[in-house]
């Protein structure tokens, strides 16, 4: 039975603190299928696809330019982002108004995060043409994202058939996680160096939305890295 159909607070509180809670803090990741059900769910999946065919969907950036190396070869996806005002995204923001509900419910038994607010969601597509994303850590220098949120959205998708595999690399354990896209399934994980990944080539077409949940503490602190790199920054320009 979809999750959806029969959610209420107590659901989403039974969820989090039974399910979300213990696997994030014991293995570092989680997920659950069936999060909205296919009505819902193909809802977001049409709106994803409208973005698709209309174009909005652009060439993922890299945080840095590497010498020789195109950008394909590091990661092929087309992205763009969504936060709750742009129209036709009803479906989407309906998502992203559930998983805050459901992120707000596990906040505060994270360890010491804090956990009040999030990027805004990037909707992103693998175009099928054998890309992906090579191994990296979303966090790796304390820019305060602290959970990572996946919802995937690929019907019929066979692993075997299509790749698309999230490979998660758990820091310090002997294994790795193969986490397949499947339609309607939602993944959290540590977004920082716990939980180095990658997204193996895909040969389907491939979507899935991303948010990340910041912990208040660091990204105040990048934050005021980030002024006080800029106002240097400034500085020495001025004095050149």
């Amino acid at each position: 039975m979809p999750f959806i159909e029969h959610v209420t607070d107590s659901d989403l509180e039974r969820l989090a603190l039974e399910r979300v809670v213990p696997a994030l803090l014991d293995q570092g990741f989680f997920y659950v299928d069936g999060f909205l059900g296919d009505p819902v769910g193909g809802a977001v999946l049409q709106q994803v696809k409208d973005m698709h065919r209309s174009g909005t969907l652009q060439d993922g950036r890299l945080a840095g330019s590497v010498p020789g190396v195109s950008r394909r070869n590091i990661r092929g996806d087309k992205i763009a982002w969504v936060s709750e005002a742009e129209r036709g995204c009803e479906a989407i923001n309906f998502l992203l108004t559930l998983i805050d509900k459901l992120v707000s419910l596990c906040a505060g038994r994270l360890g010491k995060r804090v956990i009040r607010e999030r990027s805004k969601a990037m909707v992103a597509c693998y175009p099928g043409n054998g890309t992906g994303y090579v191994k990296h850590v979303d966090n790796p220098n304390s820019d305060g994202r602290c959970v990572t949120c996946i919802y995937y959205l690929n019907k019929d998708w066979s692993a075997k058939d299509h790749g698309g595999v999230l490979r998660i690399f758990p820091e310090g354990k002997s294994y790795v996680a193969d986490i397949e896209p499947l339609f309607d399934r939602l993944l959290f994980f540590w977004s920082d160096r716990r939980n180095p990944h990658e997204v193996r080539p895909s040969y389907a077409t491939r979507y899935a939305i991303t948010v990340w949940y910041f912990d208040s503490e660091e990204r105040a602190e990048a934050k005021r890295r980030f002024r006080d790199l800029t106002a240097s920054t400034q500085q020495d320009g001025s004095s050149s």
